[in-house]
């Protein structure tokens, strides 16, 4: 199979954007892509499966239509929209950015990749995607995706998790991109990732429209690239969760501003596994008068670098009303609002109250 240099005409970009015409995935993001659209769902995106993102982009313009809905909207009503997609910071600066976009930018997004990098949760990746597909700036939007595609095709041998790999995957991709379409090269490379150059094992070769550029598919050393990184074993956590409550209400506490899961409603939990004597002794330390306690089933929550291996206690009490005030960052709330109306990340599902 002849193999044509990655600087000969017409290079990749006329039959990959052939190719993405007529396979381009059908997202609703793509439907409107303004750069406020864009950039939503390039946040929710992130570290995330399209599929998923689907539902929770609508919800989310429902609510937040446009920059000033999200700039004035309070952290609680944000963040409940944003439960189960993880990663609760992403939500949080996004808001920071719509309320500086409102201040200081009148209300519009910056057009250039350069200046989108100023946000707050706007990397280099984000801002070259807003730009490039919003604004047709000419510049790739270098993620995991394209990462891959480019040492596919220059047999690029190196570990790909690198910023001299990203550089290089910049500036081959900056070289091939066409001035008038900046923003679907980079969706057409996206594609491509995502549903023929995938990762995990051997890509669909034969239905590539680069293969003919392809020097990894001509040496058979498709499945073999890129070269990642050794992964690091995630740590494992015990933890204790405690379910405190009377007929109508539940204990809550707010989780600390920073770190994992900052500023999220939680259960009342401790490290390790508590004996059942245990956990009435730390419910008392709450400041409630335990009546019954029974073990609830165990659970595993995985993070990216941690999991969670829990084991917990629904804790009886006759009424809030007569214990002792709760202490700590604790509170009461209504059972039948708690799904409605607290941001509970999704670590707890198994323990919310039947």
């Amino acid at each position: 199979m002849e193999i044509k240099e990655k600087n000969s005409l017409p290079g990749i970009s006329g039959p990959l954007l052939a190719w993405y015409r007529e396979n381009r995935r059908s997202l609703p993001w793509r439907d409107d892509p303004s750069a406020y659209h864009v950039w939503i769902s390039e946040i929710m995106l992130q570290q995330t499966r399209v599929e998923a993102v689907k539902g929770y982009y609508a919800r989310f313009l429902e609510r937040f239509p446009d920059l000033c809905a999200l700039a004035e909207a309070d952290e609680d009503t944000c963040l409940k929209l944003w439960e189960g997609l993880g990663y609760y910071s992403r939500a949080r600066n996004l808001q920071k950015a719509a309320r500086i976009l409102v201040n200081e930018y009148k209300g519009e997004m910056p057009k250039s990749a350069k200046e989108l990098k100023k946000l707050p949760g706007i990397g280099p990746y984000t801002a070259a995607a807003i730009a490039s597909i919003a604004f047709g700036e000419r510049i790739p939007a270098i993620d995991g995706n394209l990462l891959r595609v480019f040492a596919r095709l220059t047999l690029y041998a190196e570990e790909i998790r690198t910023p001299a790999a990203a550089a290089a995957a910049g500036a081959f991709f900056l070289e091939q991109m066409p001035a008038d379409s900046a923003g679907d090269f980079n969706q057409a490379l996206m594609d491509l990732g995502a549903g023929i150059c995938t990762p995990g094992g051997a890509p669909a070769c034969g239905e590539c429209p680069l293969r003919q550029y392809c020097r990894a598919a001509a040496v058979d050393r498709a499945a073999q690239l890129p070269v990642m990184p050794a992964k690091k074993a995630r740590g494992i956590e015990k933890r204790t969760i405690l379910v405190i409550r009377d007929d109508d209400r539940i204990l809550l506490r707010r989780r600390p501003d920073r770190g994992l899961l900052a500023g999220l409603y939680e259960f009342p939990n401790e490290s390790g596994w508590l004996s059942e004597e245990e956990a009435v002794r730390k419910a008392r330390e709450y400041g409630c008068d335990p009546l019954h306690i029974r073990s609830l089933p165990h659970a595993r929550h995985i993070f990216t670098h941690k999991e969670w291996h829990m084991h917990g206690y629904e804790i009886r009490i006759g009424s809030f009303s007569g214990a002792d005030a709760p202490r700590g960052r604790c509170f009461t709330a209504p059972i039948r609002d708690l799904q409605e109306k607290y941001a509970l990340p999704s670590a707890y599902s198994s323990f919310f109250p039947v």
